[in-house]
């Protein structure tokens, strides 16, 4: 078992963080736009630039704050920008924007398995430069994207989840529970620190030990 310093770990978890969070939110922006909603082109945010993305607690301090105390990172970007009044069907579509980012995690997930299949490749031919990098990054961008994209399918505002679920409940309903949107940060941090959050992740612990059997890994 190979134990990496501060500034490895951070070199390892930082490119898959910053690709996770990036391509999720230019997904939702891409399918906005094709949907009929230009907000997040005109702004500038469709770009895979990670500087237009970053968000400096969710991008920076709070990833650097869990992998300094449980050696996992986790975070997000600033939220591209969509106004569901210029969508062609608001309801259904804002439902479409939204899970495209969680589908796009699901899609790096398995292109970062392919990456740590080929890190074990090296390591096989006793290539520790390349293998050892490339597997640990792609293990990373493994579990970043699962638990990433399982998180956001939780139907709990302002999570993408909720935006499906808000195109399937009355317009009222929908109105209440867009009331907890601004406290939904401080909510997940309370289930986080209580444990409870641990529980409700579960089967991304499962999905992911899946997907690394699935690939050898």
């Amino acid at each position: 078992m190979i134990e990496f310093s501060l500034v490895q770990k951070i070199v390892i978890w930082a490119l898959p963080l910053l690709f996770a969070i990036t391509i999720h939110e230019v997904t939702h922006g891409w399918i906005a736009s094709k949907l009929g909603d230009q907000t997040a082109r005109l702004s500038g945010r469709l770009t895979l630039n990670p500087l237009k993305h970053i968000d400096l607690i969710g991008t920076i301090i709070v990833p650097l704050l869990f992998l300094t105390t449980t050696g996992f990172v986790f975070g997000w970007a600033r939220p591209v920008p969509v106004d569901s009044r210029n969508l062609r069907h608001p309801r259904r579509d804002t439902a479409l924007v939204a899970i495209g980012g969680p589908l796009s995690n699901l899609l790096m997930a398995f292109i970062w398995a392919g990456f740590a299949k080929l890190g074990a490749y090296f390591l096989a031919l006793n290539n520790s430069w390349l293998g050892i990098p490339l597997l640990n990054m792609g293990l990373a961008g493994i579990a970043i994207n699962i638990f990433l994209g399982f998180l956001n399918i939780l139907p709990f505002p302002p999570l993408d989840g909720s935006k499906v679920l808000y195109s399937l409940l009355p317009p009222r309903t929908t109105w209440q529970l867009q009331h907890l949107e601004p406290y939904g940060f401080l909510i997940l941090l309370l289930l986080w620190f209580t444990g409870i959050l641990s529980y409700i992740l579960a089967p991304a612990f499962f999905l992911i030990q899946w997907m690394m059997t699935l690939f050898g890994l």
